[in-house]
C-alpha cells in the first residue's frame, strides 16, 4: 500500500497539504549557501520520502533547515526480495552528493528514508542500507521509517495521536509514544478501504453494473469510465494486465467525486469511503478498536475523548463530496476526538526526523517493522548482516 502515493497519479489530486517548511514543498530550491554558511547550521542530513511516483529528497541542517531539494520520477524497484535497496542507492546517493554540494553541506551526519512499503517489503532495506549509506555517504545514524510513519510525524510531529494517511491506498497510524499501532493499509487487493483504489474499483464496478442492468449501476459513472477508458467490455483487458492497477484505479476516484452530487451512487461510494477512513481511525484509538488481543488499550494518561486525529494525503482534495461524510462519520465513531490539520506531508515528516537525530531530541518509539535507528557499527535497533549479495556488496560496501 500507498499511503504516501498521496494522490492517484495523473488524477489531479496533488500530494498532501503543504506544510510550514515552503523549500519542501513547490519548485526544488536552487539556492547555493556559502560551505560555512551552512556549517553554521550543524552537521547535515539527508531526508527522503519514497513512494510511487520515486523519491523525493531534501539536504539541510538542523540549525538552517531545508537547504536542496530534487526528485527523482522513478519507483524504487520491488522484487523477490522485496524493496530492491540496490536501485534506492543508484538513485539516492548522486542526488544526496549534488544537493550537499550545492546547499554547501560538507557533512552529511544523518540520514532519514521514509519508504513505502518498509512494513512488509523492507528486509533487504532494514539489513543493506545503514552500512552501504554510511559507506557512500558518511552518514553516522541511518533511520528507515514506513512511510505512513513519516506521514504522521509530518502531521502531528512527536505528540500522541492517529494519523489517517489516504492516497491510492489508505493506512491509519497511531502512537502514545512508548508504541506504535496500526489499521488497514494491506493493499488493494486485500484492504486499502476508502483509500483511491478502493472509491475507483468502486466507481468501475458501479459503472459495469449499469453496463449488464444489474442493481446498484450507474449511468454516469458508466459515460465517465468509457470516456476514461474506452468501451466498458474493454476494462479487464486494461486493468488486469497493468502492475500498476492500484493506481489506475485511484486516477478514476476524481470522476467518482466529480458526479457525486447528482448521482446517488457516486454518493455512497464517498459515504462509504468515509466510513471505512472513519473505522480505521476507530480502530487505533485509546478503547475504542477491539484489536487483537486488546492491543488498542488506552494510552497512558489520556483518555479516548482527548484523542488528536488528522488526515493527510491528495485524498482529501476530493473535496466536499468526501470531506462532508467524512466528518460525520468521525463524529459517530470518534465523537469526543479532536480533530486537527495536517502540519505536512511525508517528507515533512522525514526531514522532521533527521532534525530530532542531528539535535538528540528523537523521542518516537522503535518498531522493528516500522521505525528503527541504527548506526553503521550496528548500535540501535538493526544489526547489520556479515553477508550482502555479491552484486550490492561490490558496488555499496
Amino acid at each position: 500500500m500507498r499511503p504516501s502515493d498521496s494522490g492517484p497519479p495523473g488524477s489531479g489530486p496533488p500530494s498532501g497539504p503543504p506544510g510550514d517548511a515552503a523549500p519542501i514543498s513547490g519548485p526544488p530550491v536552487r539556492r547555493r549557501a556559502a560551505p560555512g554558511d551552512a556549517a553554521a547550521g550543524g552537521p547535515g542530513f539527508v531526508a527522503v520520502d519514497s513512494g510511487g511516483s520515486g523519491l523525493r529528497v531534501v539536504v539541510g541542517t538542523a540549525g538552517r533547515g531545508p537547504l536542496a531539494r530534487s526528485a527523482s520520477g522513478e519507483p524504487v524497484r520491488t522484487g523477490s526480495r522485496g524493496l530492491d535497496p540496490g536501485h534506492l542507492m543508484e538513485q539516492l546517493v548522486p542526488m544526496a552528493r549534488g544537493l550537499a554540494a550545492e546547499a554547501g553541506v560538507g557533512r552529511l551526519d544523518t540520514a532519514v528514508i521514509g519508504a513505502a512499503g518498509l512494513a512488509g517489503l523492507g528486509d533487504a532495506l532494514r539489513a543493506e542500507l545503514p552500512a552501504a549509506l554510511a559507506r557512500a555517504l558518511g552518514v553516522r545514524r541511518v533511520a528507515l521509517a514506513a512511510d505512513a510513519v513519516t506521514a504522521y510525524v509530518g502531521a502531528l510531529g512527536p505528540r500522541p495521536g492517529v494519523v489517517v494517511a489516504a492516497g491510492t491506498g489508505l493506512i491509519a497510524v497511531g502512537t502514545d509514544l512508548t508504541g506504535w499501532r496500526r489499521a488497514d493499509g494491506w493493499g488493494h487487493l486485500l484492504g486499502d478501504c476508502g483509500g483511491g483504489a478502493w472509491i475507483g474499483r468502486a466507481g468501475l464496478e458501479a459503472a459495469l453494473r449499469f453496463h449488464d442492468g444489474r442493481a446498484g449501476g450507474s449511468g454516469r459513472l458508466l459515460e465517465l469510465a468509457e470516456e476514461v477508458f474506452g468501451p466498458a467490455a474493454s476494462l479487464p483487458g486494461r486493468l488486469y494486465p497493468r502492475t500498476d492497477r492500484a493506481a489506475v484505479l485511484a486516477s478514476f476516484a476524481p470522476r467518482v467525486a466529480e458526479c457525486a452530487d447528482g448521482d446517488a451512487v457516486a454518493a455512497d461510494i464517498l459515504r462509504a469511503a468515509a466510513r471505512h477512513m472513519a473505522d480505521s481511525a476507530a480502530a487505533i484509538c485509546p478503547e475504542t478498536g477491539p484489536g487483537r488481543g486488546g492491543r488498542a488499550g488506552r494510552a497512558p494518561g489520556r483518555d479516548a475523548g482527548e484523542q488528536l486525529v488528522a488526515f493527510t494525503g491528495g485524498l482529501l482534495n476530493l473535496g466536499d463530496p468526501l470531506l462532508v461524510p467524512l466528518a460525520e462519520e468521525l463524529a459517530k465513531r470518534l465523537p469526543g476526538a479532536r480533530r486537527t490539520a495536517a502540519e505536512g506531508d511525508p517528507l515533512h515528516g522525514a526531514v522532521r526526523i533527521a532534525t530530532d537525530l542531528t539535535t538528540d531530541s528523537f523521542t518516537l518509539p522503535s518498531d522493528e517493522k516500522m521505525l528503527c535507528v541504527t548506526s553503521p557499527a550496528g548500535e540501535g535497533d538493526v544489526g547489520i548482516p556479515e553477508a550482502h549479495t555479491q552484486h550490492f556488496r561490490q558496488k555499496w560496501m
